[in-house]
């Protein structure tokens, strides 16, 4: 799980102040977070479906996301990836 600390240190980092919590690059950055996590969960429990499809839920959620950010700003795309340690 995602501690309150963890997501303040995500929202600054990739959000530029704690208030911006709304924008692309911060949703993306909290969903990779969230879905690296359960990647562990997953290993410990691996016939949770129910937490499977939330899990897929949150990759198709965060795709689209991306492509929002990569139709709008290429260059902040492709360093929100390689900041990120997502494969494109």
């Amino acid at each position: 799980m995602l501690t309150k600390e963890m997501k303040a240190q995500i929202v600054t980092e990739f959000g530029g102040e704690a208030t911006n919590t709304g924008s692309a690059e911060v949703q993306i950055a909290l969903l990779t977070a969230r879905i690296k996590d359960l990647q562990d969960h997953f290993k410990k429990y691996p016939k949770d479906h129910a937490g499977r499809r939330g899990l897929l839920k949150m990759v198709g959620a965060r795709r689209r996301l991306l492509r929002y950010v990569r139709n709008n700003d290429v260059n902040q795309y492709r360093e929100l990836i390689q900041k990120l340690g997502l494969r494109k």
